[in-house]
């Protein structure tokens, strides 16, 4: 497997960060890359941030005047990359989660704030190679499709959440 450095910040202090989910974002990260057969190194930013914050970025770059769950911005088109000259790893570019909206969608949909970062990071990961879903409803079913076994291999899928994954192995 090539090298995936990701990089993470917390930027709120609103939701308290659960323990491994640092862990969880980063296996999500290279889930997708080995999923995808990326098959280059590879530097990707996650920061956790607030409903305000995430409101200002939605409003500022989509135009979008509400705060959102995540939001991506991919430094590469049609699978070009920028390059950190230093490491020679290719720049995917940024994903960042509003926590507070996370932990709203996890109570709503009955799962775990673990499952809902795990899933907004393979969503956001797949948008930093060029999916995008808004683009046709072919290509929001191949990220469905693809956002589900991604989930599945890690165990996070709708079916099994990250804290059964875990109180199964003890």
């Amino acid at each position: 497997m090539d090298k995936v450095k990701v990089m993470i910040t917390n930027n709120q202090t609103e939701v308290k960060i659960p323990v491994g989910i640092r862990m969880l974002v980063r296996r999500c990260c290279h889930a997708v890359l080995e999923y995808e057969g990326f098959g280059k190194d590879a530097e990707v930013s996650v920061s956790f941030i607030n409903d305000k914050q995430i409101h200002e970025l939605n409003k500022e770059h989509r135009n979008i005047d509400r705060p959102t769950d995540v939001l991506s911005f991919p430094l590469g088109e049609d699978g070009e990359y920028d390059v950190n000259y230093e490491t020679g790893a290719c720049l995917l570019g940024d994903i960042v989660i509003s926590l507070e909206t996370a932990t709203r969608q996890a109570q709503v949909y009955g799962h775990s704030l673990e499952r809902e970062v795990g899933f907004l990071t393979v969503h956001s990961m797949l948008h930093l190679l060029g999916y995008d879903h808004e683009e046709s409803s072919l290509q929001e079913r191949i990220m469905r499709e693809k956002e589900e076994a991604i989930l599945a291999q890690l165990g996070i899928s709708r079916d099994e959440t990250f804290v059964e994954e875990h109180e199964h192995k003890e």
